[in-house]
């Protein structure tokens, strides 16, 4: 089977675009440095008035409001230490001087700040519209579906305004609450289109499909005819992209079934213990069918039972790092978490460890998923962690 969809190699670009913006902003105090090199030293007989002048001026175009203000204040300084050191108050030049100054300051100043505003306005608007998008496709699971208490929880990554391509659904259908947890490579409008298709065809299927390895069929079977479709997606992302994903199912026996394509496995909180379970061999990601790997042919089976606690997640969880590099330690936050707390509680507890350990800077975006197993269908199995 030809793959449609893999995944695109990471870009640096962006980084050396970084750092060059931070050698200019450090252009206008340098200027203002050379000035002062030059008026303490015997080249003192050069005109410096224009380069302190464009100190102010170019720091507004990089540095922003704060930026600027520092900039002219550190400008002042060294015009006022100059005259000084050079016994020219008094004189025409050095009031012209501190004039220019205060004119380009003022004028920069307020240049520098009606363009942050607008670009406020502007990012806060974009930001509007994403989460606008990113809400239709993805609702909010309920918090009761059959024998599950349910929450969830999603976040975007960093300050900007991009729509991610994490995903998630949970319904309640005839044979048992059916949910699903992925992860769509890249950004932008062609992941949210992956997103959508997704979505769609898990919606549609999870009522019709008394096998689970069917639903998930029908997944990769709609993701290969929209990539299909001309200009659906662009070429590098047609080529490069790929979806892990995880279906999970809770029936009315204390049971969880998962079907498992290249996902982060879930973790299961059973009597204060958090257990990954992770599938027997692996499988290849939605898009990714001709490495080789063998595809499912049918449900893992899980025990969980009443009090027990299901967590799907993206990968956007257990890679966060924190300042020194460190991975977060998803199972030992889950089981630090009170017992007794709702799936909506319990989740705003992991989002707060995880920015605390991030230290609010996540580097991908995250979805959650938490099922907790009521006391309702028959009575429980002996407890085993191991698959059936």
């Amino acid at each position: 089977m030809k793959s449609h969809l893999r995944s695109p190699p990471r870009r640096r670009a962006g980084g050396r675009g970084r750092v060059l913006f931070t050698l200019m902003q450090g252009v206008p105090f340098l200027i203002a440095l050379a000035v002062l090199l030059i008026e303490l030293t015997p080249a003192h007989f050069l005109y410096t008035g224009p380069l302190l002048t464009a100190v102010p001026a170019l720091a507004a175009v990089t540095l922003g409001p704060r930026g600027t203000a520092a900039a002219t204040a550190f400008a002042l300084a060294i015009s006022a230490t100059t005259a000084t050191w050079n016994d020219a108050w008094g004189t025409l030049q050095v009031y012209t001087n501190f004039l220019a100054l205060a004119l380009v300051s003022v004028a920069g100043f307020i240049t520098s700040s009606a363009v942050q505003a607008r670009r406020q306005r502007e990012l806060d608007q974009v930001r509007r519209i994403a989460v606008a998008a990113q809400e239709v496709v993805l609702r909010p699971v309920p918090a009761r579906l059959g024998p599950v208490a349910a929450g969830s929880l999603c976040l975007a990554a960093g300050t900007g305004a991009r729509v991610g391509g994490d995903l998630y659904e949970a319904v309640e259908t005839s044979y048992g609450v059916r949910m699903i947890v992925g992860d769509v490579r890249g950004k932008g409008l062609s992941a949210v289109r992956a997103v959508a298709v997704a979505l769609g065809a898990f919606r549609e299927a999870v009522h019709y499909e008394d096998e689970l390895v069917e639903v998930m069929n029908r997944c990769a079977a709609a993701l290969r005819r929209e990539v299909a479709v001309p200009g659906a997606f662009e070429e590098e992302v047609r080529l490069e992209g790929f979806i892990t994903a995880l279906i999970a199912q809770v029936p009315d026996e204390h049971v969880v079934q998962l079907i498992n394509r290249g996902h982060p496995p879930p973790l299961l909180l059973h009597r204060g213990r958090a257990t990954p379970l992770v599938p027997p061999s692996p499988s290849p990601p939605l898009g990714l069918e001709d490495l080789g790997l063998d595809l499912p042919a049918k449900p893992e089976s899980y025990p969980f039972v009443p009090g027990d606690r299901l967590l799907l997640y993206t990968d956007g969880v257990i890679e966060a790092r924190d300042p020194g590099g460190e991975f977060f330690a998803l199972p030992e936050a889950m089981e630090r978490i009170r017992a007794d707390t709702s799936p909506p509680v319990f989740l705003e507890q992991l989002h707060r460890a995880l920015t605390r350990h991030t230290e609010g800077d996540l580097a991908d975006d995250v979805a959650m998923i938490l099922a907790d197993r009521c006391a309702t269908g028959p009575e429980p199995m002996p407890y085993d962690a191991g698959a059936r």
